[in-house]
C-alpha cells in the first residue's frame, strides 16, 4: 500500500512538474524594450491581477504553464508581466509603471494581453505600435498562439 502511495505520488508531481515552464517574464519595460529592439520581436504585455483575478490564473493554467507556449514565446516575444496584486507588495516604481501603461492602453479588465512592437523616436521617446489584444481565450495553448500569430502575421 506505502508503495502504491509513492508511485501515485510520483506521477503526479512529475504531471503537475511538466506542466510547470521556466517563461521569462520581465517587470521592467525599459530593459525589455531594449531586448525586443536588439531581437527584433514585438512585446507581449501581460496585464494580471495575479493573487485575485481568476481569469489570469486560468490563463496561466490552461495557456502560459504549457511547454508549447514557452517553446513560441522564446521563439517570437518578449514577454512583460504588469501585475496589479492585492495581496503581495511589489516595487512601486514597478506599481507606477504598470499603472502608467494600463492607462495608456486602456486597460479595463483582466486579463488583457497586448501584443506592441516598440521604436525609439529621434527625441528619445517611445512609441509603440499595437498589434492586436488579447485576453482569456476557450480552447488551450494551441487555440490562443494561433490567434495571437495572427497579430504578429499581419504586422
Amino acid at each position: 500500500m506505502k508503495k502504491l502511495i509513492v508511485f501515485a505520488f510520483v506521477l503526479l508531481f512529475q504531471n503537475f512538474h511538466s506542466q510547470q515552464s521556466t517563461l521569462n517574464w520581465h517587470t521592467d519595460l525599459n530593459k525589455a524594450v531594449n531586448i525586443s529592439i536588439n531581437e527584433k520581436k514585438p512585446i507581449m504585455l501581460f496585464f494580471t491581477g495575479s493573487d485575485w483575478c481568476g481569469w489570469c490564473m486560468r490563463l496561466k493554467k490552461e495557456v502560459f504553464n504549457f511547454p508549447e507556449f514557452e517553446t513560441w514565446t522564446k521563439e517570437n516575444v518578449v514577454l512583460v508581466e504588469l501585475d496589479f496584486p492585492r495581496r503581495k507588495a511589489i516595487d512601486p516604481k514597478i506599481l507606477n509603471q504598470n499603472r502608467e501603461l494600463a492607462r495608456i492602453f486602456g486597460v479595463s479588465g483582466y486579463p488583457t494581453v497586448w501584443f506592441v512592437n516598440p521604436q525609439k523616436l529621434d527625441s528619445n521617446k517611445l512609441n509603440f505600435l499595437k498589434l492586436g489584444k488579447l485576453g482569456y481565450l476557450a480552447g488551450g495553448t494551441s487555440k490562443w498562439i494561433s490567434t495571437a500569430e495572427n497579430f504578429l502575421i499581419s504586422n
